[in-house]
């Protein structure tokens, strides 16, 4: 829910006397309401629970279901991510009354014009979006920049205040971009746009077609002007097929620019999947002006994220490592390759929750590093079947018996690696529920922190 004390975006002056439709009311839905109404806009909006409907009647929105209404006349329909549009009855409805559906992000971009001066930068991919965009945020407000970031991560865009550069300066605006909310965003020219990598995710959402999901990451590109730059790590064909389609200013970035293992000075960096998201940091960054020692400075003291390779604790000199983000095998095989086997496999991996497909994916190159398997959630049987005798494997089921079974076998020097291959929605809300479970059950082990 939207905080009474929070930030409201300044749309300016284009959406007074404008009628908009919002359908769901989490956050970026709440802010986008509060955004609308602060703008002068009317607004009609509508969620299944009934809790933030009254938040959103507290703002001022006139609460109705949409699929109820003529839509006709109105300037948009601003749907949360989260609504599936290829499948929702409200984009059918939408389309016939010739409405546009958009996203808090084309909001953000139609109101641009009557912002200070600044800059965007949006980042886009599969996996490593998330640690990309703050570290660019990170090196960027390090090296003394007026920015923030959000879209996907952290605090909606619509939430925030606009940036007030003092003087001559120029803000910028770092923002995550999913898939879901490129197709709601028609206008969005970024200033630098990154695309990371791109693997099978997601795919319900495009009726299984991965060429419809890439076709989505590359619509970030045909949104800039001609002077615009575009940033796309080659590593993999779909993104090598869609940089060899740009047509304006092109950097090439590859994980391989980076040394692996990274430097130590990095430690919040450390693993080989993280040397695509520094390569692309660097280049965004240098393209912004900062100077090599101001960009090394951000890479150093980087804190990371929670969630995504955390260092939670060490107890008799086994690390415990929170990786809940890592939602499919493409983003959990970058942990794995982390921690290479010398002398031994050293991995105790926690695995499971609710597939995204059948088997272990871009894990099976990385099982050397792994001395046993601790399967928790739905799918352990189906991973127990991709394993057989490969890996030792055994059935914990919950985060916290894995926990438990992983500390009492593993060794000093060992790694517990929450890195679960799957999404969350068998056992907790989401990544960040299973993530905070992982962290509490190890602070309640012998020796851990209470």
């Amino acid at each position: 829910m939207i905080d009474a004390n929070a930030s409201i975006f300044a749309l300016g002056p284009d959406f007074a006397g404008r009628r908009y439709a919002v359908l769901g009311l989490a956050r970026s839905g709440l802010a986008t309401v509060a955004a609308l109404i602060a703008a002068g806009a009317s607004v009609v909006a509508w969620d299944d629970k009934a809790e933030a409907r009254d938040v959103a009647a507290a703002l001022g929105a006139e609460i109705t279901d949409l699929l109820s209404i003529d839509l006709s006349g109105l300037a948009g329909v601003v749907v949360s991510p989260g609504v599936p549009i290829n499948r929702h009855p409200i984009a059918a409805l939408a389309r016939v009354a010739n409405v546009p559906l958009i996203g808090d992000i084309e909001l953000f971009a139609q109101a641009r014009s009557h912002l200070p001066p600044h800059k965007v930068v949006g980042i886009t991919g599969t996996n490593g979006k998330s640690t990309t965009t703050a570290l660019i945020h990170h090196i960027l407000k390090s090296a003394g920049v007026l920015t923030t970031m959000g879209g996907n991560i952290g605090l909606p865009i619509l939430a925030q205040a606009a940036l007030t550069p003092k003087e001559a300066g120029v803000g910028v605006y770092v923002l995550e971009l999913s898939s879901y909310q490129i197709d709601l965003t028609h206008s969005l020219a970024c200033d630098v746009a990154v695309l990371l990598n791109i693997t099978p995710d997601h795919l319900d959402r495009y009726d299984g077609d991965f060429m419809a999901y890439a076709a989505s990451k590359a619509r970030l590109f045909t949104m800039q002007y001609a002077n615009q730059v575009a940033v796309i790590a080659t590593d993999d064909d779909r993104c090598r097929m869609i940089a060899s389609h740009i047509n304006h200013r092109l950097i090439r970035v590859s994980g391989t620019d980076i040394l692996v293992p990274v430097p130590a000075r990095w430690p919040a960096l450390q693993g080989p999947h993280n040397a695509q998201n520094v390569a692309a940091a660097k280049a965004v960054c240098e393209r912004l002006g900062l100077s090599a020692a101001q960009v090394e400075m951000g890479l150093s003291t980087y804190p990371g994220l929670p969630h995504r390779m955390e260092r939670v604790g060490e107890i008799g000199g086994v690390q415990f490592v929170n990786d809940s983000k890592a939602t499919n095998p493409a983003s959990a095989a970058p942990a794995l390759a982390a921690y290479p086997p010398a002398p031994r496999p050293r991995i105790h991996w926690i695995l499971g929750g609710l597939a995204k497909g059948e088997g272990l994916g871009e894990c099976e190159a990385w099982l050397g590093h792994v001395a046993h398997v601790y399967l928790i959630g739905d799918a352990a049987a189906m991973f127990a079947r991709a394993l057989g005798k490969r890996v030792p494997s055994s059935y914990s089921g919950t985060v916290e018996q894995a926990v438990a079974d992983a500390a009492t076998a593993a060794q000093n020097g060992d790694i517990v690696l929450l890195s679960p291959a799957c999404a969350s929605f068998d056992q907790f809300r989401d990544f960040e529920a299973r993530g905070d479970a992982f962290r509490a059950s190890v602070a309640a082990l012998p020796g851990g922190e209470r």
